[in-house]
């Protein structure tokens, strides 16, 4: 079969000729792929960090149909259209035993240290699929996975109907967060950016006020705004080192912060921002993956009923939809700044 695997540092190799996966365990189903998205960490990891395991199969954000099941399987059957939670914990250490398996000292994703869904099929076991309802389309259901990394970042907080919301980074996760901020009642939602492109894929997708950082600092725009007030939550979704520390401005005396990006950088904060944790009594939330108990958790539930009924839309936020066969090409060309997208993503079956 067709996969992508990552050897090294900016070294992804397209193989036309990779093991299909085969039912090796009582509760193992296996799925065609029928579409996958480039999530930001598989970015980082191909820049920056490198494979965990040389050739392994990459990519994890997918959904695609059941072709075997083993023989233990229950809930499952041929032919089923799902979403695969590629999460994977030991159930053991502390964090699995007190029921926040987000906090697994071992969590790992498939394309790590098992075959990701860069490929015609992948295999996952029964507990970690999660069934489609048929208005659900593939390349839909691809982002079922950062939907509910996004789900799982506002259920940390205690957002209720009526509050104001910033999301500072709509990339594929903050555009996720505008929607999920409405889901949760936000009265106004404020998406912060310096591409306006992005900036108004936010504004289709509900926000309702666009704030371009580059031409005034978002502090000072959130203030505006709020008569000096600011926003009762604020998500940091670009997972940039400067963001990373301003977003600490933007929230009410008593207001909260959600971190949902991942700065694969040092953070420096100035004074004036890091001020406003201690003098505002911010509340500070890190939000890590997916998943809680019973798992994978409700974020998966949620947002496959809220994709069916249509208030999460991505068709927006797809910029591209593509072969694996161009995967080390795109992957290229991301990281020299040559395209331009919001998501990525590939049909492993080739037309």
């Amino acid at each position: 079969m067709r996969a992508l695997k990552l050897y090294g540092k900016q070294d992804l190799r397209f193989d036309n000729n990779v093991p299909m996966p085969v039912i090796e365990n009582a509760d193992d189903v296996i799925i065609k792929v029928k579409s996958v998205g480039i999530c930001g960490s598989d970015i980082s990891r191909y820049k920056k960090l490198g494979p965990y395991v040389t050739g392994m199969t990459f990519g994890h954000e997918f959904a695609g149909e059941v072709t075997e099941v083993g023989s233990d399987v229950k809930r499952i059957k041929v032919g089923d259209r799902v979403a695969g939670c590629p999460t994977f914990v030991c159930g053991e250490c502390e964090g699995c035993r007190r029921g926040e398996p987000a906090q697994c000292e071992k969590l790992h994703v498939i394309g790590a240290y098992r075959p990701g869904a860069y490929a015609e099929y992948t295999k996952l076991p029964e507990s970690h699929i999660i069934p489609l309802p048929d208005n659900v389309e593939y390349d839909t259901a691809a982002l079922v996975e950062p939907s509910a990394v996004v789900a799982h970042g506002f259920y940390h907080a205690s957002i209720q109907p009526g509050v104001e919301v910033a999301i500072m980074g709509v990339g594929s996760i903050g555009l996720l967060a505008v929607q999920w901020a409405k889901i949760f009642g936000a009265k106004k939602v404020y998406a912060i950016d310096i591409d306006n492109k992005k900036l108004q894929i936010a504004k289709e997708l509900g926000a309702d006020v666009m704030i371009n950082s580059l031409e005034k600092p978002a502090y000072e725009q959130i203030m505006d705004y709020t008569n000096g007030r600011g926003v009762d939550l604020a998500v940091e979704s670009a997972g940039s080192p400067i963001t990373s520390a301003q977003v600490f401005a933007l929230p009410r005396k008593g207001g909260e912060v959600v971190f949902m990006g991942i700065p694969y950088a040092n953070i420096h904060i100035e004074r004036f921002f890091f001020e406003k944790i201690v003098r505002n009594e911010l509340k500070v939330y890190g939000s890590w993956n997916a998943i809680s108990a019973p798992f994978p958790g409700k974020e998966w539930a949620s947002t496959v009923r809220y994709m069916s009924t249509g208030q999460i839309k991505v068709t927006n936020m797809i910029s591209h939809r593509l072969s694996l066969r161009e995967g080390p090409e795109v992957f290229r060309k991301i990281i020299n700044r040559e395209i331009d997208s919001v998501k990525i993503i590939f049909h492993p079956e080739e037309k």
